[in-house]
């Protein structure tokens, strides 16, 4: 029998070129109501190191109140779950052209009125090497520029990775700016829930602000390495192969263009 392909020529062509692909309807609406549910239970709790939230003072700044949960995967067994996505898993498969390795999850509740994240290229954090990350940004909202959808800025997956510089801090929760070279504008990507957007290392890429009224943006990101990949930034061991199993790779403890250690804003 022929081998089922993930995904056609075309696509695999615009990740080269590109740096990035949205995948409709990667996560069943089912799937996608599980993530939200669960999700919704954790925002109402604390979970020390992961997510700490401030249900107490009163501020303008609504990311005191749902701040991005850092690492689910290891104290939530669905969010490993869906880290693990046969879909998601068959479609890195294909792009790497190898077997990909889990390092890393996070889920963003971007409620209303929050500031967004200045474009930044992923692999300054996670230092994969030989080879590169990939992340798997999953919509469990509808993201538009209204509410803060990502910012992808093309064909940067060709760009070295580069020491950022200070963002502005009225419109990023995170202080790292990547400067996009002139010839190349940021793009938003629009996207419904399920859809999920891969996106190389390299690719410079950031979100707006949630202007809306009412709306989250709501989001799961994984973010993976390459089979053959030695060495990560330490923060993110172990990883995990597709079956759950866990394994660590060396260490990679510099601050690589900076030349200085750099906390994980990832």
């Amino acid at each position: 029998m022929p081998k089922l392909q993930a995904l056609t020529e075309e696509q695999m062509r615009q990740f080269e070129t590109e740096g990035y692909l949205i995948v409709k309807g990667v996560f069943r609406p089912e799937e996608v109501e599980e993530i939200r549910k669960t999700f919704d239970e954790i925002a109402q709790t604390t979970v020390p190191g992961y997510f700490e939230p401030d249900f107490q003072t009163e501020t303008d700044d609504p990311l005191k109140r749902y701040p991005r949960v850092l690492h689910p995967h290891r104290f939530n067994p669905l969010a490993k779950q869906y880290m693990l996505h046969p879909g998601v898993l068959a479609i890195l498969k294909e792009l790497y052209g190898e077997e990909a390795l889990a390092a890393q999850s996070m889920f963003y509740y971007k409620p209303p009125g929050s500031r967004g994240q200045a474009l930044h290229q992923d692999n300054f954090y996670l230092k994969v090497e030989p080879g590169n990350c990939i992340a798997a940004w999953t919509a469990i909202d509808r993201c538009d520029e209204e509410n803060g959808c990502m910012l992808l800025v093309p064909k940067t997956n060709h760009y070295d990775i580069v020491c950022p510089e200070t963002s502005d801090s009225a419109e990023s929760f995170t202080s790292h700016y990547v400067k996009p070279p002139k010839e190349e504008k940021p793009i938003p990507a629009l996207m419904e829930p399920g859809d999920v957007l891969f996106f190389n290392g390299n690719l410079i890429h950031g979100s707006y602000r949630n202007k809306s009224k009412e709306r989250f943006r709501r989001a799961f990101i994984c973010h993976y390495a390459n089979a053959s990949a030695t060495h990560i930034g330490h923060w993110y061991n172990p990883i995990y192969r597709a079956d759950g199993t866990e394994l660590e790779l060396e260490s990679n403890p510099d601050g690589g263009p900076c030349g200085i250690e750099i906390p994980p804003y990832h």
